[in-house]
């Protein structure tokens, strides 16, 4: 498709609009309504201190890695570098590689951190996972109220935060608020499209690339991420991004660069709808602490990209992944369920297989294979990345390693 497009193009290029063009906000309320953004002074100061300062912790102390990923069969480095923080015993998996998360602090689990500040890193992580759930809740309200009634877009974008409500509270507002537009069932559902799981963070220093991709439909100049969808999340899920680029330090201007509308200095989220040449594009730019929603299908109608500044640049994206195949305890069940038809003879103690029909000498191997190229393999790849934060990981991982190797004799057998 993508080559069909750029044939179809040529040398020209299609248009796109910033926030300074006229008809931007009707191109925004007409073709991308379901992307709602909250600029830096309607979030309370006090998070944005904590999260920032986690930015910076987790990168003093190297935890940002570029990823080997797979794209059409062959391999490329990540220009972005990436760690990914959730719920314990979660992983992410993009691009053909699985990321095991570095839990946040969650009650009911005992987690050592290497140092203290990474325990303060992620639990300023999950407090913003508490916020931006919260936010996404509201925005898809006002979002579904405005489409059932006159509604005036102002109400879901430029709505006044109050800095001193805590999460709980808006909650209980919340709830009382859902009511009146929509079901019980309709909140639940909306609750769990927002129950973000995890958060992958980025960050890229611009001037430290020696090359960057430059956007090919529209012109928009250098690329950080190009454009795609974000995979393995829950159908129709909310995606949340806090954007934090180091405006401190400043850059002189490329003035060989004419990128009408966007001034290539600033960090901007490009959108354009999936494979279409007749909607203009979209690109918003992102100043330090700014945040924003994809609700509902957006992310599966549109594409995006991230457009690179001429600073460093961190984010956080929310999301809730379909973690249907990619928990802890999801792949030890498998192993569990596997391992039910081995037996030892209390003699000899020889091992054999209580049953050799096919499809349960077949569901062993599956799950053999599963363990090895899906959690071990990707695991040990990744080297001791995830020692920079915690530990938490490798006792999992030497279970797995024994319930493989009896596996191993299983299909051996």
């Amino acid at each position: 498709q993508k080559k069909k497009l750029l044939e179809e193009l040529g040398e020209s290029r299609l248009p796109y609009m910033t926030p300074g063009e006229a008809g931007f906000h009707e191109l925004w309320k007409t073709k991308y309504s379901k992307l709602i953004f909250r600029k830096s002074d309607t979030i309370p100061e006090e998070l944005h201190q904590v999260v920032q300062e986690a930015f910076l912790t987790l990168r003093k102390h190297d935890c940002f890695f570029r990823d080997l990923v797979r794209i059409k069969g062959k391999d490329f480095v990540t220009p972005v570098s990436r760690i990914l923080i959730g719920n314990p015993g979660c992983t992410y998996k993009y691009l053909n590689t699985r990321l095991f998360t570095v839990p946040w602090p969650t009650e009911g689990y005992e987690i050592k951190y290497c140092s203290p500040h990474i325990h303060d890193a992620c639990k300023a992580l999950m407090k913003l996972n508490d916020y931006l759930h919260t936010e996404a809740v509201q925005a898809l309200q006002g979002q579904n109220s405005s489409e059932t009634k006159e509604t005036k877009d102002t109400v879901v974008i430029d709505r006044e935060q109050s800095v001193d409500t805590s999460i709980k509270e808006k909650e209980a507002v919340l709830k009382d608020q859902s009511s009146c537009y929509v079901s019980e069932d309709d909140y639940t559902r909306l609750k769990n499209r927002t129950s973000f799981n995890l958060t992958l963070l980025n960050y890229m220093d611009p001037l430290q690339m020696l090359y960057l991709k430059q956007e090919p439909y529209f012109g928009m100049g250098d690329m950080a991420v190009s454009w795609h969808h974000d995979e393995n999340l829950i159908a129709r899920s909310t995606v949340a991004v806090y954007s934090y680029s180091c405006e401190g330090s400043t850059t002189e201007e490329n003035n060989e660069q004419n990128l009408k509308g966007r001034d290539p200095a600033v960090w901007h989220v490009g959108l354009k709808v999936a494979w279409d040449i007749e909607t203009p594009g979209l690109a918003m730019p992102l100043h330090q602490g700014d945040c924003y929603f994809m609700l509902d299908d957006l992310n599966m109608t549109h594409q995006h990209c991230v457009l690179a500044g001429f600073v460093p640049r961190f984010s956080s994206t929310h999301r809730v992944a379909d973690c249907s195949r990619g928990t802890l305890d999801y792949i030890l069940g498998r192993c569990e369920l596997a391992l039910q038809n081995l037996q030892t003879d209390s003699n000899s103690m020889a091992l054999s297989l209580k049953s050799l029909e096919a499809a349960v000498v077949k569901q062993v191997e599956e799950t053999h294979n599963e363990v090895e190229f899906e959690w071990l393999r990707q695991f040990w790849f990744q080297g001791k990345r995830y020692l920079k934060c915690t530990d938490w990981w490798l006792k999992p991982m030497a279970k797995l390693q024994e319930f493989w190797r009896k596996m191993e004799v299983m299909v051996s057998i």
